[in-house]
């Protein structure tokens, strides 16, 4: 294995250990407020995680929402770690090489990142407004952390194609 697989490997690995934190821990606080009679009156105040949010969009009856959101951003998440090992461990060039194009299109599927700039965006949105405040997590970046250490990871590794013959170099 060359020391460039080595190090994607080292980062998928630090990429799910930084996911399981920005799964879990709080990742947004939104708080509502309403003047009334010169009182600041709190209308909502709530903080969820990755997972709180999708178990809350559960238990409202949001399943194809929940679903989505487990299915993009924790398994698909997952699934292209999971392989990276077997990529950068098969002796096998082309089954390697095969491996890596089913991660290839599995990036392509991945949320991950895409949640994560949501979250950014819903905390730039609830700063702008009078009665809306938003404020990030230590959830929120975690997850980040995560996208980027993910990214690094899949953008680091390399697959050489098999030889072609009996005369290929």
């Amino acid at each position: 294995m060359t020391i460039r697989n080595r190090l994607a490997l080292a980062l998928a690995l630090l990429s799910l250990i930084l996911l399981w934190p920005g799964l879990v821990e709080p990742a947004l606080t939104i708080r509502a407020t309403m003047e009334l009679f010169g009182t600041t009156r709190e209308l909502s105040n709530e903080t969820r995680s990755v997972m709180g949010a999708i178990q809350s969009l559960h238990a409202t009856g949001n399943d194809v929402v929940a679903g989505l959101i487990v299915l993009f951003s924790v398994l698909v998440p997952l699934a292209k770690a999971a392989l990276l090992v077997p990529i950068c461990t098969v002796r096998d060039r082309a089954a390697a090489l095969r491996l890596h194009g089913v991660v290839q299109a599995l990036s392509k599927w991945s949320m991950a990142d895409v949640f994560a700039v949501g979250m950014l965006i819903a905390l730039l949105v609830g700063r702008g407004t009078a009665n809306l405040s938003a404020v990030a997590g230590p959830g929120f970046y975690w997850f980040t952390a995560y996208c980027l250490v993910s990214n690094a990871a899949f953008q680091l590794l390399r697959v050489e194609p098999p030889a072609r013959g009996p005369l290929a170099p």
